[in-house]
């Protein structure tokens, strides 16, 4: 996997917290990067939920359901195909 540098500011609370959690739990400073890109990732998917469901406040549920079934016979036609 590709990576990137970031650089970064956070305050030394957000910084002793976290290195505490991470003591805590048997992770050392080198899982700091796979934390804050868990963190990250997960951020991104409840900001993505959060913007799509208001985005489709108006659609009926059964719609959204059709479309949910439609997308995964797709996907399970294309993934299990013989």
């Amino acid at each position: 996997m590709e990576t990137v540098r970031w650089s970064l500011e956070i305050s030394k609370e957000a910084d002793a917290s976290l290195r505490s959690y991470l003591a805590r739990h048997g992770l050392a400073d080198r899982d700091l990067s796979k934390f804050v890109e868990e963190a990250v990732r997960w951020r991104v998917l409840g900001k993505t939920v959060a913007e799509t469901t208001v985005a489709n406040a108006d659609v009926p549920a059964e719609e959204i359901e059709a479309a949910i079934d439609e997308a995964l016979q797709a996907v399970r036609a294309e993934r299990f195909r013989e």
